[in-house]
């Protein structure tokens, strides 16, 4: 008798999903995916990219993919084999590479944009008229919609670090793209204007009169993130993170960009921090220094120039190898989007 009922619960079952499927309706079956979980369960995965295996990929990729009006750019993404899209659930991480005497034509998307210059001199951007000189170190930013192109009028190759917001504006299904044909834009009459208003650091204008941005400070100069670090680093050590400084929006205090995190982290010699883990998704660039990564017990021994991706609620902790030279390192995240969502927690392991 047992038999029989399932049997015809089974078959009723079928005929009701027939029957809601052609009105585009469905219910939760035992075989579908779990709507919760006890804790984050992603999909995206832990990753090491070395430096030497990027850079035996950037000059084949000068010679085989070309510049063109239009937007095109040259550009070799940090792939993560766990999605589909992307290298974090939310953001896209690529390396440009530009040549000397190469012009990347303006264009503009729905995207918000960074560059972290890694190597290379002699190259500048436009954003909306505003023009700046991109040296190794500076954090430039392009908030969403703005054209920006960059020009490369150096001697050698140009390398930045590319992080667009793409993967979270794609989920959204807010995807604009505008591209021209223009060579470059024209600047501004005061091209820096926003900078002199806005970029000492410790000052605003009481009456700004060049504010086009939510944060109207596109460029974060080298040598002012690493002296601010430095200087933070007589204090005594986070045990999660040493010392570690985000970028903010010189208006109101909050991150620099309302999608990515950025910051800069000092491991001092010798330190081994502990295990702690966290809502949100992270790639960090080493910037110098020898060190060791630890992610749900994955080992990721790192030097100069290396990546590392740690996924969302994963156990991680850094150590810097090296008994006598820091560590400092470029982290990105998309931990604004999480905290302005109320989806932010973080628990010691």
């Amino acid at each position: 008798m047992a038999d029989t009922m399932t049997a015809e619960n089974g078959e009723a079952r079928e005929a009701l999903r027939a029957d809601l499927k052609a009105l585009n309706l469905a219910i939760h079956q035992p075989s579908d995916p779990p709507l919760f979980t006890k804790v984050p369960k992603p999909a995206m995965q832990p990753v090491h990219w070395k430096a030497a295996d990027i850079a035996a990929f950037l000059d084949r990729i000068g010679e085989q993919i070309k510049l063109s009006a239009g937007g095109v750019r040259r550009t070799l993404r940090l792939a993560n084999p766990g999605i589909d899209y992307g290298t974090t659930p939310t953001f896209w991480a690529s390396i440009q590479y530009i040549l000397p005497g190469e012009i990347a034509t303006p264009h503009r998307h729905t995207a918000s944009a960074l560059r972290f210059i890694m190597q290379g001199e002699g190259a500048d951007t436009i954003v909306d008229g505003e023009k700046y000189q991109m040296n190794k170190g500076d954090l430039v930013f392009t908030p969403s919609m703005t054209w920006h192109d960059h020009e490369h009028k150096g001697d050698k190759p140009m390398v930045w670090l590319d992080v667009l917001d793409v993967t979270l504006v794609r989920n959204l299904e807010a995807v604009f793209f505008e591209g021209s044909d223009a060579q470059r834009q024209e600047t501004n009459k005061l091209s820096d204007a926003t900078f002199r208003e806005f970029g000492s650091g410790i000052m605003r204008p009481v009456k700004p009169q060049h504010r086009m941005f939510d944060n109207p400070l596109l460029v974060y100069p080298a040598e002012r993130a690493e002296e601010a670090v430095m200087q933070a680093a007589g204090l005594d050590p986070d045990p999660h993170d040493d010392t570690i400084l985000e970028y903010i929006n010189p208006v109101n205090g909050q991150p620099a960009s309302r999608t990515v995190g950025t910051l800069m982290q000092r491991l001092r010699p010798g330190i081994k921090l502990k295990l702690h883990r966290h809502t949100g998704s992270s790639v960090t660039y080493v910037l110098r220094g020898n060190g060791r990564t630890v992610v749900d017990g994955q080992v990721f021994n790192w030097g100069k120039g290396d990546f590392i991706a740690i996924p969302p609620w994963a156990e991680h902790s850094h150590e810097n190898l090296s008994q006598d030279e820091d560590c400092l390192m470029f982290q990105v995240n998309d931990f604004p989007v999480l905290k302005a969502l109320g989806l932010w927690r973080e628990e010691a392991a």
